[in-house]
This record gives structure tokens, sequence and C-alpha cells, in this order.
């Protein structure tokens, strides 16, 4: 399918559409109409575009063309609800989910949360620190994303995303959209993971009399259920990576293996593009929605790839009230006064009609005032007397778009490494890196409070410090009222209140390094780093089983221990190794939950058993029992005595083992999977691929993969409790690379093969809505095309671009 567009096309037809006025289609909002435009883009086989350009308004141009071709109707349901309208075009009893870090808000409280956190005052340093090429870059995207809806609108793509097309929504987008929606996403790991808590944070009525804090029953119910915290414990939004040395890869240059686990719904997708200005960039990777730039990606220079890091990107203060008034507090003695934010919102009513509703938020000079409901519980109460307050270093974080601006032009391993030591603007992600002729690097530089143990240990006074400690180890809360318990700044960091890079972890060998979510601290075995700040992440503690599993893939392959040969990486091993879907869980334990658990079983406990007995440990489309295996292990991996052999320092990657199979707890949870699993209507011995499948679209697409931390897969696709719908995915792997390089004359060609597992559009009308989970499914590993050639080849559709 060929197709040549050349200037807007039908231009008539789309300025009588939009009043004949050009900046309909190019609009920019207070921004204006920009400047000249000519961009080529070709799509490839899985309707990868190949975006060139001279210059980068006219790559964002394109750019923003083909993800709106793509996603529109994803795209502008997130702007709106960053704009604060989910209430105006969705009416009040709705909710909106961030499906990457769980947080869940009704529309209302949602609303508010984004009129106060992404208001004028929060995206005005943004744009004001936009470097000359990313601010071009952006309102490039806005141009092009706003053509693409005008000609939908005029009716030139008959089909295509329905569920907008003419909504009263689907409206143009300006420059502050884009802003707000990179404010989004820093923050996603620290103040967006609590909408309502910060949405809905009001003061006490005067008058009212603070209950008594009940610290047992803040403990017991934070023990079964950590509300907004879990997010910080279960680290479900992760991500599998490896760079691979020059003594680790048996290939004429080191490799490189990234894969984040994040989210099939809503706008934390990620999106592949490969973008080019001649003489200035050659980049393709993917980046996460309505972003012009590639976030994880190559070139003939690097690659690189993310996990999301352990490290608190927040603190929370506890304020001292003055006695009567609620929202004025004491800070050295002295009264401050918390800043009013008078708020209001629209409200669709059930005729249609718009009313409006009103709240005053406050801030605190630390951030804005909260409130942490859990169960039912508010844990952290705003009472007479105290009330409590976030600190967001991400919401102070400028820097982000300019450093992966600057990355995606990176020359060399050693050029990549500078940039993340300046910027110190990675948000809340690890890095791994390699290049043709460098050795594998790690780094967790990122933007972390400048909270080191002894300020946490003298400014750590609440009786309220160990309840959050159950729910979030690691995370200071700090006594608000004195300025000894500000954030520190290192000399060399970039901004105030951070780390510089000389005080964060990182690592570099000439064999590998890797992270799996678990701190920085086992990066390689041989060389565990420590000595860095709690607040950064744990060490010297229990990995989880996924992290055991990513390092022991190293170690097996290096020592020739895996049963293939050699004893270095090539990268069809690494790309078979990372979709094995192997189950560490089962590799520890399931011989003895058969010799042992299963012993004297009969009935369907005894038919249970056998397929256990006859499951090979893996979760690929043919295996047979694994799904009986992750209802038992979800349940009886929390038993008391589980592990015969704790944990050990002398040993982390192979303890705590030894599971306690003839245990009460490990019985009653074999019992209870072999219900579960009756219950569910499919048979003990299904196939994977009959159980799990695609939740994300109407076809039935077979899926491998397990569930990762919690039952040791590194393939990973995770689903809610088996039910008579099986395991739908809607999370796991989603843009897979493995990275190489082969000489090209003086130089180097990357040579990468991948996925997008989700496929890269979510239009059900698109020609590209999954044809790519289908070859994921079938583990058929695609070839980005790179060079001109290769992209002339797997042309199936081309495009140019240009305004009047």
């Amino acid at each position: 399918m060929y197709r040549q567009l050349v200037g807007i096309g039908l231009l008539a037809a789309i300025l009588s559409a939009c009043g004949g006025d050009t900046t309909a289609i190019d609009n920019l909002g207070q921004n204006g109409e920009g400047g000249d435009i000519r961009v080529s883009i070709t799509r490839t086989t899985y309707g990868v575009p190949h975006i060139k350009a001279d210059d980068y308004e006219s790559l964002g141009y394109g750019n923003g063309y083909v993800q709106a071709q793509d996603n529109l109707c994803l795209l502008l349901d997130e702007y709106l609800t960053l704009r604060g309208e989910r209430a105006r075009y969705f009416g009040p009893d709705g909710t909106h989910t961030i499906f990457a870090n769980d947080s869940v808000a009704n529309n209302v409280d949602s609303d508010f949360f984004w009129k106060l956190v992404a208001r004028e005052q929060a995206i005005a340093p943004l744009r004001d620190a936009l470097d000359p090429d990313p601010r071009a870059g952006t309102e490039g995207f806005v141009r092009g994303f706003n053509r693409y809806l005008a000609e939908l609108q005029d009716g030139q793509h008959p089909g295509r995303h329905a569920a907008c097309a003419q909504a009263e929504w689907a409206q143009p987008i300006t420059l502050d959209d884009m802003l707000r929606r990179y404010l989004r996403l820093t923050v996603l790991a620290s103040s967006s993971v609590f909408v309502s808590g910060i949405g809905s944070a009001r003061p006490p009525l005067l008058g009212v009399v603070p209950n008594l804090v009940d610290i047992p029953l803040l403990e017991s119910t934070l023990a079964k259920n950590r509300g907004p915290f879990e997010f910080f414990q279960d680290r479900k939004l992760g991500s599998n990576m490896y760079a691979i040395g020059p003594q680790g890869s048996a290939e004429e240059s080191p490799l490189l293996f990234g894969n984040p686990h994040f989210p099939w719904e809503g706008t934390e997708r990620l999106y592949l593009t490969h973008q080019t200005i001649p003489g200035k960039l050659n980049l393709m990777g993917a980046a996460l929605y309505g972003v012009p730039l590639s976030l994880i990606g190559f070139n003939e220079h690097v690659a690189w790839s993310h996990t999301v890091s352990t490290a608190y990107r927040f603190t929370l203060y506890e304020l001292t009230l003055v006695p009567g008034r609620p929202t004025a507090y004491l800070y050295d003695g002295q009264i401050r006064e918390m800043e009013a934010v008078p708020l209001s919102i629209q409200i669709r009513q059930p005729d249609g009609g718009l009313s409006s509703m009103s709240r005053t938020l406050y801030r605190s000079h630390f951030g804005p005032m909260m409130k942490l409901e859990v169960a039912g519980i508010n844990i952290l109460a705003w009472t007479p007397l105290k009330a409590y307050t976030l600190r967001d270093a991400n919401a102070e974080n400028t820097r982000l778009i300019n450093h992966f601006f600057r990355w995606n032009q990176a020359r060399s391993l050693a050029e990549f490494k500078q940039i993340q030591a300046e910027t110190v603007a990675v948000p809340w992600v690890n890095t791994v890196a390699t290049g043709p002729e460098g050795n594998a690097y790690y780094a967790d530089i990122t933007t972390v409070p400048n909270v080191p143990d002894d300020l946490v240990s003298r400014c750590t006074t609440s009786v309220l410090a160990p309840v959050v400690a159950l729910a979030a180890p690691g995370l200071p809360l700090l006594d608000g009222s004195r300025a000894d318990c500000e954030w520190l700044t290192d000399a060399d960091a970039p901004a105030p209140g951070i780390f510089g890079a000389g005080n964060l972890p990182v690592l570099e060998r000439a064999d590998w390094v890797g992270n799996f979510n678990d701190s920085y601290w086992l990066t390689h075995p041989d060389e565990p780093l420590t000595g860095f700040a709690r607040i950064i992440g744990d060490e010297e503690a229990e990995r989880s089983l996924r992290t055991r599993l990513g390092i022991l893939k190293q170690l097996r392959r290096l020592d020739g221990s895996d049963g293939q040969s050699g004893n270095r990486w090539t990268r069809e091993q690494l790309k078979a190794s990372v979709l094995d879907s192997a189950i560490y869980s089962a590799e520890l334990a399931r011989d003895d939950v058969v010799a042992t658990t299963c012993d004297g079983a009969a009935d369907d406990l005894a038919r249970a058993c056998a397929a256990l007995a006859g499951w090979d440990m893996t979760n690929n489309r043919d295996s047979r029992g694994g799904h009986l295996w992750r209802e038992f292990w979800r349940d009886a991996s929390g038993t008391l005595g589980f592990w015969q052999t704790p944990f050990s320092l002398e040993d982390p990657v192979n303890t705590p083992r030894d599971i306690n199979a003839g245990g009460v707890g490990v019985r009653r949870a074999l019992t209870d999977a072999t219900t579960r699993v009756s219950e569910s209507g499919f048979a003990f011995d299904a196939r994977m691929g009959d159980i799990q499948r695609s939740g994300v679209t109407d076809r039935n697409i077979e899926l491998f993969g397990g569930l990762g931390n919690t039952d040791g897969a590194f393939t990973i696709a995770s689903s809610p409790r088996l039910s008579s719908a099986g395991y739908p995915v809607d999370f796991g792997n989603s843009y897979i690379q493995v990275v190489g390089w082969t000489r090209a004359g003086e130089g180097w060609l990357p040579e990468t093969d991948g996925f997008i597992t989700y496929s890269q559009s979510t239009d059900p009308a698109s020609p590209w809505f999954d044809d790519f989970t289908r070859a994921y499914s079938d583990k058929a590993w695609h070839r980005f095309p790179f060079t001109p050639e290769a992209i002339d080849a797997a042309a199936v559709e081309r495009l140019t671009l240009t305004t009047p």
C-alpha cells in the first residue's frame, strides 16, 4: 500500500472546514503558526514510521502527525485530562486511571489535581527552560498533530478513530498541552501516585476536635493494604535490561537488551519511530505517547535502555499548625501561611448542560497539601494540629526534555555518560548503555532528593514515621517545622535540592551490567554497589526472583552452563534467552512440591499434581500446567516459614531457597489453587496459549510469559487472577530491543531486532492495530530497517507533508 501526499492535499476542503484559517491546521495556541514544513515519512512493516526532515520543527511535525494517525483518541483524552476537563466532558461519576502507577481518581478529584499541579506556575518553568531544538520539535509536534485532527474532522480518513473523530472533546492542542504532558511523565513515580489525596485535601473545620492517632490500627491496615504506596513496593511498572560488554559478547561489538514492562493500556504505551535530520540526528527507538523524541533507543554510536529505579523522588513533610489556624504552620518558630489556590472546574450534567464547582486547595512552601486514605482510614490526616505536604524533586525538574534531545544526538558512549552526569535529569529510571567500541555502563544518575541518612535520622520526629516506613520502606517523613530539615544540594548538582552524579550509583564493566527493578546493589554480583543514601535504594537485602534469574542468565551463559554453545552471548542466544518464558520459582520448588506437597493426593488434587509433574516449567504458549503453578505460588510464597534456607549475604543470588513443601500453608495453597483452576473451567493441563491472551484487543492472540517478581518470570505477561476469562494480559513486555553493531566502512551500523508487543496503534480500524502483537506471539523477531536501502525495501506507505 503506497500513498503519496505532497503539500497539504485537498487544501481547499480543509480550509473550508476550518473557516479558511491555516492556524486551525497548524495551531500553536498562544505561539503562532511556526515556520515552513517539509517532512517525508516512510512506513515500513508493522507501521513503523521513518521520519526524515531538515530541522527539528519539521521532524516534530511528522512525529505529531503519525502519533495522531495511530493514537489520536488516547492522546486527546490525555490532553483534556491534564487540562482538568474530565468532568466537563464525561461527567462527575467516572474515574480516571493512570495505568502505569495504579492511581485511580474520580473525574472531579482528577480535574482539581491537575488544575493545581499543572497550573501555569508549574509549566512556565518548563516552557522557559526548553532549548531551541526541543522547543522547535515540541511546537512542530503540535502543528502536525493538529493537522491530522483537522483532516480527520474534514472527512479525509473515513472510518478512523470512530471513538473521538467527531467528539466535542476532539480539539486542537497547544504547546501548553505538551508541557503538561511532559510534567505528567516527569512526576509519574511521585506526585501523580497521589491524585485523589492531593486533589481532595482540604483543611479541617474550625472547632473540630482531632481523634487520637491509633497507631496499631494504621499499622494493621497498611499490613493488608498499602494503598497508593503499593506502587513503590510491588514495582509492577518494571523492566529488564542488560548491557553486555566486549568480554561478554561473542559478536564483533557489545550488545544491549532492553525491555520495559509497561501498561498495554493508556498513554504509557511506547511508540517506535526512526527520526533523521541529515548530519545531525539518526536515531531509532521508542517514546511514551506524546513525546517527540526517543526515550529508549540506538544510533550508530550508542544504545541504551531503562528500568524503573527504587529511589524515591519526593519526601513527605509533617507540618505543625498554628492553633486555630489550620492553613498556617510554624517554621523555625515563625508563622507561615499556606498558599491558597482557588480552582474551578466545569461538570457535565445529565441533560448535557454544564455547572461549576470550586475548591480551594493549598500548598506549603514544600509543595501541595495532601491526605492519604487506605481502606477508608485517613493515614495522613489534616487535623487542627498536624498536616502533611509533599516536596517532589521531579515537579522541579525542568531539564528532562533537553536532556533526552541531547542523548538522542550522542556520538559516543563517553558523550552519553557526560550528558547524564551534567544534567542529572532522568526522572525515575535506571540506565544501561553501551556502544560499538565501549564497555557495559550502568547508572542510577537520576533526580533524587538530597536527603542523606543523617538528615533523615535527625529530622524523623513524627509518630507516623514508622507507619510510613511500614508501607514504603526508605521513604522519609521529615519535620516540616525546621529549616535544617530542608533538602541539601551537592556541589555537582545542576539544580537545588538533589544529589549530584558523584553521590549516585554508577558501574562500568567489560563483561556485563544489568538491572531488573531491584536497587543498584547487585548490578553485578562481583562488584556490589554500597554506601549510598537509603532514599536511593536498599543494600545487602534479598533480591526478587526475577532479579536472581536475570543475574543467573548472565552467570550461566558466561560459565557455559546454560546448555547453549560457547560461553559468550550471540545475538540469537540473547534473543532466545530473554523470551524463553522460564519460571524460576518452578526451578527452585516444583520438584519438591510434586514429591512432598502432593504426597497422598487424591481426586482433583492428584490430577493437578500430575499436571505439575508433566509441566515443562515455562509459560510458553504450548506449555501445560503453568497456570496451576501461578495460582499456587501467588498464595504459597507468602506463607510463614516458606523458605528453609534464608537469605544470605554470602550467596545473595541463590538464597533464599529450599521450600518447606510439607508446611501447612503450602499444602493449603496447592489445594486452593486446584479449586480455583477447577472453578475457572480450564483443565489442569490446559495450554498456556489457550488461557493467556491479549487483553487490549477483541482478537484472540495467544501470549507467553509470567508475572515477574511474583513467580520469577523474566518474560512478563501480567494479568488478574485466573477466571473463566483466563489471563487477559494488560501489562508486561512492551518495547523490546536487542542491539548490536556491524562494521560499515570506517564506522559502525546498528543492527537491531525487536517488537512493540501491543502494536503501534490503539485504533481498531488501523492496519497497525495488532499486527506486531501477532508477530510477538510467534516470537518472530523483527529486524528494524535502519539504512535507506533497508527502509526502501520494507516500505509499505509513503507520505510527504509540507505547509504552504
